[in-house]
């Protein structure tokens, strides 16, 4: 690590919606490879009604949390902590998300030595080890939809260049929204998230919101794992919401094939 990290202000932000069984494990891990680092963890609570506030309190008091009267999504969760932030870099973080590694200093390392970069994100792996393979290009009809059909899954590898030999800091389209560090001026700048998501395409929407400036990279020399279960796709609900943000999406970018 890097001395100059130490001088730095970072901030993260975690948006909790009921997620006391998980948040104790993201936070403890995030604290503990940011105890070096001028580093402020906010956690912006969407209404929980599992305890997961009083819990956060009781264990992580040096935490700051905002206590969101309804439960507005996830963009609109991560925007409310905006105007609070002094930081240079501020960091996007799901609740499911585990830090087992200094991810935070090397990646504001690069943005410091490229000026040309404001958003950044790791390699996300899954429990075993094997990398998420997340999209890296901007959503179209064949990569979101079509390649769900059978024949066509080669389009998924295509959105995420699976096939692709990413070993290396590359330039991407797509910026997950599960990690992610942002010049906080640019986040600023660009009012965080379109608040019309409320999950989903949301990060699709900020990515090419920054690409209109600058570039966004993949940075697979470092990693946190992501519990990813994939619950809110797998209910009518949550497929609901999933194709209203892609509608949403593809009305505000064009409905590119």
């Amino acid at each position: 690590m890097s001395t100059s990290q130490n001088k730095i202000k970072m901030s993260g932000c975690v948006v909790t919606y009921n997620n006391a069984p998980i948040i104790s494990e993201c936070i403890e891990s995030i604290l503990e490879w940011t105890k070096n680092l001028d580093f402020t963890l906010y956690i912006s609570d969407n209404n929980s009604t599992d305890g997961t506030v009083e819990l956060v309190r009781r264990k992580f008091p040096e935490i700051i949390i905002l206590e969101n009267e309804k439960n507005a999504g996830f963009g609109e969760g991560h925007n409310r902590v905006i105007k609070k932030l002094d930081s240079k870099y501020h960091f996007v973080i799901n609740p499911d998300i585990l830090v087992t590694q200094d991810v935070f200093g090397p990646m504001v390392d690069y943005l410091e030595f490229h000026k040309d970069v404001a958003m950044i994100t790791p390699k996300i792996l899954n429990d075993d080890g094997t990398e998420q393979l997340l999209p890296k290009r901007n959503p179209t009809i064949r990569y979101v939809i079509i390649s769900k059909l059978r024949p066509f899954k080669h389009y998924r590898q295509i959105y995420t260049r699976e096939l692709e030999k990413l070993d290396k800091p590359t330039t991407v389209d797509f910026c997950t929204g599960c990690f992610f560090g942002i010049r906080t001026s640019v986040f600023k700048r660009l009012k965080g998230f379109d608040k019309r998501y409320f999950m989903y395409m949301e990060d699709a929407d900020l990515s090419r919101m920054v690409r209109r400036r600058y570039q966004i990279i993949f940075y697979p020399e470092v990693f946190v794992y992501h519990k990813w279960s994939r619950e809110n796709t797998r209910s009518i609900k949550g497929i609901a919401r999933w194709f209203k943000s892609m509608v949403k999406y593809f009305m505000k970018w064009g409905w590119e094939f």
